[in-house]
């Protein structure tokens, strides 16, 4: 047991202030100070046994310190790293240098709302407490904004280089591939003119094209065809791509494989063209760094060079978030748009 003074009884940890019972004690040199959150003066024991645990608890972490960090370390690791300082002194002065963030509950950011802003407005104690509150919390759990570091895929063909690709496409004899019906020419074209993903393309009816608007609907409604459930949308295409695409089956699947058959779909995986595509470049002199989805980055490279449209772009593209399409903008060298035309590349229709 613990004595005080000589006195035979058991120490006191609880004590009545203000009309609140409070803990504030010295442990192992550490003034400990918490409001207990019992405010009626006749419960004594709970506030005692309350108390106990309290200095049970600090005893423990004092002794054995443990990774869980203060309020103050974790809203100083914060504010070095986001430059983020604001109503964050009044917090750290609230909560002091011992109270760990594992502590700071619903009931606590409560206390400090109702001691930090007394009769403030709900809104006010959103913005001033939980707010900064909830982004440490999120800042030490992990779930932090990281500085972006573009180092996703972006290889783009030049329009020799695509030129090269689809040279061999159109005689797929170099490549030691039998298509007679230059399937690999039509579904290469398309997706090089339209930056459609692969997936989408396999899925494309033969009715889901406007040749009056070189037009293509993309339906976003199959399974295993790409990301597609949220990129419903039409996509257009220049008159070169007409050319090279020639004629289409008269009903259904618009582009088939090598054998004339529809491309089997896929829930979770792709890659059905990626071994006739390989084999195309490397008759072409392109790397194996150059895959189907090469021709997604092409396109939107030449797009937003010849266009410069980032609206269009992103939804032509069909993507989710403006960042992955933006990292196309300013890729290209500043002839790019007249190469395009040279080759009969025209995107500004």
């Amino acid at each position: 047991m613990w004595k005080r003074n000589g006195s035979q009884g058991q120490r006191k940890f609880a004590k009545w202030r203000n009309g609140d019972w409070v803990f504030d004690e010295y442990i192992l040199g550490r003034r400990v100070r918490r409001r207990l959150g019992i405010r009626d003066r006749s419960m004594k024991a709970l506030a005692e046994e309350a108390a106990r645990l309290l200095f049970a608890t600090k005893m423990h972490d004092f002794m054995n310190p443990r990774c869980d960090p203060t309020f103050a370390e974790a809203a100083g690791l914060y504010m070095k790293v986001t430059k983020q300082t604001r109503f964050l002194a009044k917090l750290i002065l609230y909560f002091g240098p011992e109270t760990r963030l594992s502590e700071i509950d619903d009931l606590a950011i409560c206390r400090a709302a109702a001691a930090l802003l007394p009769g403030a407005a709900e809104s006010t104690s959103h913005r001033q407490i939980y707010t900064p509150i909830t982004a440490i919390r999120n800042f030490n759990a992990g779930k932090r904004r990281v500085p972006h570091q573009d180092g996703k895929r972006t290889r783009w063909l030049t329009p020799e280089e695509a030129e090269r690709l689809i040279a061999v496409a159109s005689d797929p004899s170099r490549a030691g591939i039998h298509d007679p019906d230059r399937q690999l020419l039509k579904l290469i074209v398309f997706l090089l003119a339209t930056g459609v993903r692969p997936g989408e393309a396999f899925v494309i009816d033969v009715g889901d094209f406007n040749w009056g608007t070189r037009e293509c609907l993309i339906r976003a409604d199959q399974v295993g065809a790409g990301k597609t459930w949220s990129s419903r949308r039409w996509v257009q295409f220049p008159e070169r791509a007409v050319e090279l695409i020639g004629a289409l089956p008269e009903s259904g699947r618009a582009f088939l494989k090598p054998n004339g058959q529809p491309y089997v779909l896929r829930e979770y995986g792709g890659g059905q063209i990626a071994k006739h595509f390989a084999r195309i470049c490397a008759a072409a002199g392109l790397g194996p760094e150059v895959t189907p989805y090469t021709l997604r980055h092409t396109w939107a490279t030449w797009f937003s060079a010849q266009v410069g449209d980032h609206d269009r772009l992103l939804d032509r593209g069909g993507w989710a978030k403006s960042d992955t399409a933006r990292r196309y903008r300013k890729r290209a060298p500043g002839d790019l748009a007249q190469r395009l035309l040279d080759h009969g590349w025209d995107f500004r229709a």
